[in-house]
């Protein structure tokens, strides 16, 4: 099942593969904070900031979550490699 990433219940990002994959896009984007432990879980966790929030979507006609995916890759590598 593919996930994006949602604002107000508007899907702000295009659909990927698993919700792992979503996840490390709100981290790079800045989206993602780490909140202190709370009772039921020990140490920090981290949550989206805001209104943003990570769940299930359908894919739009011609879209690919994989392609969407090595591309968000490609170009998370290509930052790097300019920081560098």
């Amino acid at each position: 099942m593919p996930y994006a990433l949602f604002c107000n219940d508007a899907q702000i990002s295009k659909a990927y593969p698993s919700e792992s994959d979503v996840w490390k896009l709100a981290h790079r984007s800045g989206l993602v904070v780490d909140v202190s432990a709370d009772e039921d879980r020990p140490g920090p966790r981290r949550v989206l900031d805001n209104e943003y929030e990570i769940k299930p979507c359908r894919v739009a006609q011609g879209e690919d979550p994989a392609a969407n995916k090595a591309e968000a890759e490609r170009q998370s590598k290509m930052e790097l490699e300019l920081n560098s």
